[in-house]
């Protein structure tokens, strides 16, 4: 018996088999594309990740043939936002992605009339493109085949889950998790929020139906016999499910394309003073729980511009012996700002930067600072955190990255305290899974899914004393402060 995980993100779409006691299998997997049409616009076709995802779920079904598929658990990249037609169920226009900027003046102009008090009471989230509601009006200004498919009364709104759930099941419906980045959906009812979609300017009729992360969500025929939908989730919830992190003071950080951290606060709803963001960490039907995120948009991405733009490595995998070369960055610091600063800063206008080169030095330098400022980030995460009274007592991390046990140990040493990674970095795909053997009844409920499907771990503790450590924060924070009023 095989749990099938769709986990769509931001640079590729893949299927993954699970058993009931948590074993992975190989995946199934097909690179995403990504548009850059002008500066801090960030575009993907909706029609080519439909394509892609078919195909993973049809190549790993023929390979996993004679082992029935009980269910599929669909996880994906949030916020990114998809119009399309509910007649043809075509797309309308090009997918916005989370990490594009080009609401940036729309989002100022709202906080300017003072709009986001109101926002971040309701929704949880602050007034930012990196949500799913300034895309919405976006499109529905600059885009005419959108605007006219609102008019007939056949536009459909939805993230990616939302988009993947209508290719799959015919359904137009999100789940809780998702609907919860939107800045549409109130944070306390799981309904979407009439005040909030006036201020947006955001029809209704367009929007999809909320359900709880757990439960039946249709069923679709791709694989040629009805198969059960009974999971959807968003993937830094996902993780933190993945990761068993669902009780106050557990943390996780997940090391992808960014780096996004959860802490639970438990079934009370947080309330950030610091720039972090309040959201739904679960919601099956018995629980609702909530935790506080930080959202960095620039980690992996920033190794992926080491590889792809700079020419500076080969692979992802070189960075962790060139940072290991060197016994420091060389006087280097990078501020990985490619498409703003998100959590705690939350400029949307600031542009990447590079400090403190000299002839000396080398490109072993630059990866080991383009890792420290990863590093840096997360420490800044961890001070807004506890400012917020959400202090990390047990830090789990995953994410691709991560797998660099340099880095894992320079995290370690930068926050101040141990953290554990699972054997098998899998925590997104793995906490779909849990969910979907849920919904399906392989296992009782989520928390007897979890306990059975939890991997194992390693622990780093950190070595360094706390003299090294502050000498090593003194210049990312004198040229954040700079960036910040520049």
């Amino acid at each position: 018996m095989t749990i099938m995980v769709i986990d769509e993100g931001t640079s590729s779409v893949r299927a993954l088999p699970f058993t009931e006691t948590g074993e992975i299998g190989p995946p199934a997997q097909r690179d995403i594309a990504a548009r850059y049409p002008r500066p801090g616009w960030v575009e993907q076709d909706a029609a080519a990740i439909w394509q892609a995802t078919a195909e993973c779920a049809r190549d790993l079904a023929a390979r996993d043939e004679g082992r029935a598929i009980r269910a599929i658990g669909l996880t994906n990249q949030r916020e990114t936002l998809v119009a399309w037609d509910r007649d043809s169920g075509e797309p309308l226009a090009p997918a916005i992605v989370w990490q594009d900027r080009r609401t940036d003046a729309a989002c100022k102009a709202l906080r300017d009339e003072g709009h986001e008090e109101k926002v971040q009471a309701v929704s949880g989230l602050l007034l930012d493109p990196y949500f799913s509601a300034s895309k919405m009006r976006w499109m529905l200004d600059h885009e005419e085949p959108v605007s006219a498919a609102a008019e007939r009364g056949t536009l459909a709104f939805g993230t990616i889950d939302s988009w993947l759930l209508f290719k799959l099941t015919g359904t137009h419906c999100t789940d809780a998790s998702n609907a919860s980045r939107t800045a549409l959906m109130d944070l306390e009812s799981s309904r979407w929020d009439e005040g909030l979609c006036d201020l947006f300017g955001i029809p209704r009729a367009a929007l999809p139906e909320i359900r709880d992360m757990v439960r039946s969500f249709g069923t679709t025929d791709l694989l040629g016999t009805p198969v059960p939908v009974t999971a959807s989730v968003g993937d830094q919830q996902s993780a933190s499910i993945g990761q068993g992190c669902l009780g106050p003071g557990q943390a996780k950080a997940t090391f992808g394309t960014g780096l996004f951290a959860l802490a639970s606060t438990g079934a009370r709803r947080p309330k950030s003073g610091h720039r972090l963001l309040s959201t739904l960490l679960l919601q099956d039907g018995d629980h609702r729980l909530y935790a506080l995120e930080g959202s960095v948009f620039v980690a992996g991405s920033l190794v992926k511009w080491l590889r792809d733009m700079a020419g500076l490595v080969d692979s992802a995998a070189e960075t962790e012996a060139l940072a290991r070369s060197v016994p420091d960055a060389g006087g280097v610091t990078i501020i990985p700002a490619f498409t703003g600063l998100g959590a705690p800063y939350w400029r949307a206008n600031l542009k990447g930067s590079i400090h403190g080169l000299t002839f000396g030095v080398t490109r072993a330098h630059l990866v080991r600072a383009a890792l420290e400022a990863v590093t840096h980030s997360c420490v800044d995460l961890l001070q807004a955190f506890a400012a917020d009274d959400a202090g990390w007592h047990n830090l789990r991390v995953d994410g691709g990255m991560i797998a660099n046990d340099w880095l894992a140990q320079d995290l370690a040493d930068m926050l101040g305290q141990s953290i554990e990674r699972p054997w098998n970095v899998e925590s997104t795909a793995r906490g779909a899974a849990m969910l979907a053997a849920a919904g399906a009844g392989v296992h009782e409920d989520v928390g007897a899914a979890i306990a059975a499907m939890l991997p194992e771990y390693e622990r780093f503790d950190p070595v360094i004393d706390e003299e090294q450590r502050v000498a090593r924060r003194t210049e990312w924070q004198r040229l954040i402060a700079h960036e910040l009023v520049a």
